[in-house]
Order: structure tokens, then C-alpha cells, then sequence
């Protein structure tokens, strides 16, 4: 049992003995004595005064004198005003180490099953350069936070990410396999966290080229001609084989709906786009051939989705 509870035990009884009352809950917990005064504990002894009938030194005198001949854990106490400050017994101190040492899980609280789950996750340490008394520490640390949060009664997981990577260095992995002709930190004479750097620099210098180059064949590429020649636009005037007139093409960053296709066609009759190619046709007169999508890359070397909006009118 801890000492404030012991205390506050006997003080119950001591004012029961004293008094001829049950003291009333929370009045006879102890404080820890102040440091400029002698003691362990102080017992508050004002809550005591209506029942004691007398001035607050000579209650708390009262029940120091009972609390000296009756509880052992008590070796000596003294009086400032209202406030009585008891010192503890050595040989209390002495049987408490006793205790501690003979229980083994002693101040330990085992886990519920409904607990809270907690995971700590140590050292997972950089497998591109070797260890070092960083990485120990860490582990103590992580180890000794796991005993602490386990200790307090919650569900502990232990775990350590061995080979811990992300994109970064499977970039730099690849670009090692690609053009790194076997190299290792010890013929390059660098460090091995270095030396993958190296090789994450050159992965994105070979990927800008790469994007840079696909950009310029699809400026070159001749697939877009070759799909309205399969579809029947004649730009010139009336396709014979088709039977339609060209009145244009959109180009959407989205995935584009058929309002974009009306906004377009709104766009024709308004005048805006190939208007002398639709003298004397109305709205009924067209027709909204659909839409097709294809990949691009836009003028910052991103890979984009286009979608191709095709609205056309009947020949004459």
C-alpha cells in the first residue's frame, strides 16, 4: 500500500478517536511536505476544527500525538499553524524496497484486451550506408518506449522496416542497372548514400530527355492526318465519300461530356468558328460525331489524357 493511503487511514481513525466523526472524503489525503519545512507529508487539519473545538496548532497537535503512538509508519512530526507535517519512519522506506523487490511486475498495469494498440517502429535503419552508435541509440530508445507504453498497460507492436525504400531509390536502383556498369562506393571512392544520389540525378537527367524526345516525335507524327482521312474531314469543301463538311475540332484537357460538343456548336452558328462553311444550315443540320481520346504531353513534360471533339454538317 502507498504511504499517503497508510496516512490517510489513520488520520480517519484519529479523528474518529479523537472527535466522535467519520471524516468526510478527500479530507485526510495528505500533501507532499514543502521544501523549506521538515516532513514527507502534511495533513490539513481545518476541515477538523468544528468538530475538535479548538484552535487549528492545537488540533493538528492532537492528531500528530495520536498518529505518533499509533501508526508505525510515523517517526516524527511538527506544527505550522493549521497544517501538521509528518515524517516518515526509515524503516517504512526499508520495507518498501523489500516489497518492490519481491514483486515482480510491481507498478506494471497488464493490458486489457480492449487497450489502446499502439505500434513503435525503431530503427529501420538507411541500408545505403552502414551502421553506426546513431542506429544503437535508437534502438535503446525505441526499445526502452516500448517497455514504458507497455507498462502502462497498453498493447505494444514492435517493428522495424528492414530495407526500408521508397521511389527514390528504386529510381536511383534502375538507373544504377541501366548505366551504372557495376559501379560501387568503393571503386567510385564514395559514400554509399553518395553514390545512390549520384545515380537519382542521373535517372531524372535520362527521364527529361526521354519525355523531351517523345514530345518532338509527337510533333512530327502524322497519325492525326491520317485518322481524319479515315473518318471522311475534308478541310477543302464537300467530302463525296463522306458526305459531310468539316466545321472542326476542340481539344480538352478533361475527359470532356457532349455539352462541350453543343458549347461548340453553339460556337460555329455564333459565327466564331468556320461560319462560311455553314451558309443557310441549322442546328438540326448538324450532327455531333462523338469524341476520341489519345496521349499527349503538354509543355511542361507531363503526360496528359486529350479528348478530340468532332462536330460536323451535311453536305449540300
Amino acid at each position: 500500500m502507498k504511504i499517503e493511503q497508510i496516512i490517510s487511514d489513520a488520520a480517519v481513525k484519529a479523528v474518529k478517536a479523537l472527535y466522535g466523526i467519520e471524516a468526510a472524503p478527500g479530507t485526510t489525503v495528505p500533501q507532499k511536505t514543502k521544501k523549506e519545512f521538515e516532513g514527507n507529508l502534511t495533513l490539513v487539519v481545518f476541515p477538523f476544527l468544528k468538530a475538535s473545538h479548538k484552535a487549528p496548532e492545537a488540533t493538528a497537535q492532537e492528531i500528530g500525538e495520536y498518529l505518533l503512538a499509533n501508526e508505525p509508519a510515523v517517526a516524527s512530526f511538527n506544527v505550522i499553524k493549521g497544517f501538521l507535517n509528518l515524517v516518515i519512519a526509515p524503516s517504512f522506506w526499508s520495507q518498501m524496497l523489500h516489497h518492490i523487490d519481491e514483486e515482480a511486475d510491481f507498478g506494471t498495469h497488464k493490458a486489457a484486451a480492449d487497450a489502446p494498440l499502439v505500434m513503435v517502429e525503431y530503427s529501420s535503419p538507411n541500408t545505403n550506408k552502414p551502421l553506426h552508435l546513431g542506429h544503437v541509440r535508437n534502438n535503446l530508445l525505441g526499445y526502452s518506449l516500448s517497455e514504458i507504453l507497455k507498462a502502462n498497460g497498453n498493447r505494444v507492436v514492435k517493428t522495424n522496416i528492414v530495407n526500408d525504400r521508397g521511389i527514390h531509390i528504386c529510381k536511383s536502383m534502375l538507373a544504377w542497372q541501366k548505366w551504372g556498369d557495376g559501379v560501387t562506393p568503393e571503386k567510385a571512392g564514395k559514400k554509399g548514400d553518395h553514390l545512390i544520389g549520384d545515380f537519382y540525378v542521373l535517372f531524372d537527367k535520362h527521364y527529361k530527355q526521354e519525355l523531351k524526345e517523345l514530345e518532338e516525335s509527337l510533333k512530327h507524327s502524322s497519325l492525326p492526318e491520317k485518322a481524319e482521312e479515315i473518318l471522311g474531314i475534308n478541310v477543302g469543301g464537300e467530302n463525296e465519300t463522306s458526305r459531310f463538311v468539316w466545321c472542326g475540332v476542340t481539344y480538352t484537357d478533361g475527359f470532356g461530356v457532349s455539352g462541350q460538343a453543343i458549347q461548340f456548336m453553339t460556337q460555329v452558328f455564333d459565327g466564331a468558328l468556320n461560319i462560311d462553311k455553314l451558309r443557310g444550315k441549322k442546328p438540326a443540320d448538324t450532327r455531333y460525331m462523338g469524341t476520341a481520346l489519345y496521349k499527349t504531353v503538354d509543355k511542361n513534360g507531363k503526360q496528359v489524357t486529350k479528348r478530340i471533339i468532332v462536330v460536323t454538317a451535311e453536305a449540300k
